[in-house]
């Protein structure tokens, strides 16, 4: 092969290696899950990239940029190897029954728009390494077990508009700044330890943690 088809190749096959780093990640998912009504028939690894799977939605490079298994009859645990997926906007796995805790690589993916967790089964803390999530816009763990403060973090993130933590067990105060401004009480009732709007300045947070 001379040089120009040389390059040519490893052009052409960078994206390749990059779908298959996508499709191994969601594979490992995918073995991780119960799947009872076979929604996750499609992801079969042998293919070049996952996307001509079902309930996946890539960009024009062949990267994932959607997960879409809300309501899927799905059990099991979540896993880190997700944080793998660079491109992620959208990680719907809302009303199932997952659970285990939120992989704290999930604060690498630094495109995500939406985390949509609610109505699982999920336990443990929220991580902190959301808090990098600079593009989050909507944050909804409503009705799990997760338990743990309220991490300060996303306190730091400009775009989020909705937050939902109701119906868990946190513990320790609502935060007040940033994005917090603006989000209604509501979205943080049903967590029988979890205190009032903070007080910046004039008192100590978290103490019942």
């Amino acid at each position: 092969m001379d040089f120009t088809g040389l390059v040519f190749g490893l052009l052409v096959l960078v994206p390749m290696v990059y779908s298959n780093t996508e499709g191994d990640a969601l594979y490992t998912l995918r073995r991780s899950l119960s799947d009872p009504d076979n929604v996750l028939q499609s992801w079969d690894p042998t293919l070049v990239n996952p996307c001509t799977w079902f309930h996946i939605t890539c960009n024009q490079d062949n990267r994932v940029t959607r997960v879409d298994l809300g309501n899927s009859n799905l059990s099991g645990r979540l896993v880190s190897e997700l944080g793998k997926l660079e491109h992620l906007q959208y990680l719907e796995l809302y009303k199932n029954n997952i659970q285990g805790t939120i992989p704290a690589e999930f604060g690498k993916l630094k495109n995500l728009i939406s985390l949509d967790l609610y109505n699982n089964n999920i336990s443990g803390v929220i991580p902190p390494s959301l808090g990098n999530l600079k593009s989050l816009v909507f944050l909804r763990l409503n009705d799990n077990q997760l338990t743990g403060r309220i991490p300060r973090e996303l306190a730091g993130i400009p775009s989020l508009k909705v937050v939902d933590v109701s119906t868990n067990n946190l513990c320790g105060t609502i935060p007040t700044t940033g994005p917090f401004e603006h989000i209604p009480l509501s979205n943080f009732e049903n967590n029988a330890r979890l205190e009032g709007p903070e007080l910046q300045g004039l008192a100590v947070y978290d103490t019942n943690c």
